[in-house]
C-alpha cells in the first residue's frame, strides 16, 4: 500500500485541497462544503457567491482554475460546465 501524505496532516487554505466533488449550480441550495477554489472544464460565465457573501460574474476560459472562497454557484447565468469544487473536507 502507497504512503498517504495526509494521514497525519492539518487541512490547510495554504495547502492542497483534500477532495474534488461535481457542482450542480443552484439559486437557492449552497455547496455543501465550502470551496478553496473551483475547477471548469469547459469555460463561459460562472454566477457565484463568494465566502463574503457577495454574488459576482466572471468569464473563465476551459479549464481554468479559480482560486476563491465560494459558498454557492448560481444556476442563472452560469453557462460554464464540468463545475468542480475544491474543498477541505
Amino acid at each position: 500500500m502507497p504512503t498517504n501524505p495526509f494521514t497525519n496532516r492539518v487541512s490547510s487554505l495554504s495547502g492542497p485541497a483534500s477532495d474534488i466533488v461535481p457542482v450542480t449550480p443552484s439559486d437557492t441550495a449552497d455547496l455543501a462544503d465550502v470551496a478553496i477554489g473551483l475547477y471548469v472544464e469547459a469555460g463561459g460565465t460562472l454566477v457565484v457567491t463568494t465566502v463574503r457573501g457577495d454574488t459576482r460574474s466572471v468569464e473563465v476560459a476551459d479549464f481554468s482554475i479559480l482560486p476563491v472562497g465560494i459558498s454557492r454557484v448560481h444556476a442563472s447565468g452560469t453557462s460554464a460546465g464540468g463545475i468542480h469544487a475544491m474543498v477541505l473536507a
